[in-house]
């Protein structure tokens, strides 16, 4: 069964453990939970769940390196990308997603990344273009981009 940890949870890996970060579109909680969905196909596989969506995240919070909660939150989420074992990126087209842009192309190059994004997304292009560049498997929706997973977690 698969186990989920979201912020402010410590990033707790066993040695060996098969992981996937939920990189993608939040937009400050206003984006649509796409992370509940790929967690619940998920849930019948040995697998950490890192969930960056934080249940009680608060917009107003200051997004500053002195705001200790905002601090945390991003730390937590570079820890969950340098330690998981599979980085799937969602783009939604509804979403401008700055932060997912930045971190496709902080692990772009590695191994570990497959992306969904879907026609509508402001920025597709590029997406295609550093996906195409980097050998990145692009899904064409979300069920393709949970049957890479599945794929690379057997």
């Amino acid at each position: 069964m698969a186990r989920v940890l979201k912020p402010p949870t410590r990033v707790d890996l066993s040695p060996g453990a098969r992981s996937v970060f939920l990189a993608g579109s939040i937009d400050m909680g206003q984006a649509e939970d796409w992370q509940s969905t790929v967690t619940r196909a998920l849930g019948d596989r040995d697998v950490v769940i890192l969930n960056p969506r934080r249940d009680e995240w608060d917009a107003s919070w200051e997004q500053d390196i002195a705001f200790a909660p905002f601090r945390e939150q991003v730390e937590w989420e570079l820890e969950g990308l340098e330690r998981a074992t599979i980085i799937a990126v969602y783009f939604a087209p509804t979403s401008k997603a700055p932060v997912t842009l930045l971190e496709l192309g902080l692990f772009a190059k590695s191994d570990r990344v497959v992306v969904c994004c879907p026609e509508g997304y402001w920025r597709r292009g590029n997406v295609e273009i550093v996906c195409r560049r980097y050998e990145v498997q692009m899904a064409a929706d979300l069920d393709a981009l949970v049957r890479e997973i599945r794929r690379r977690l057997d």
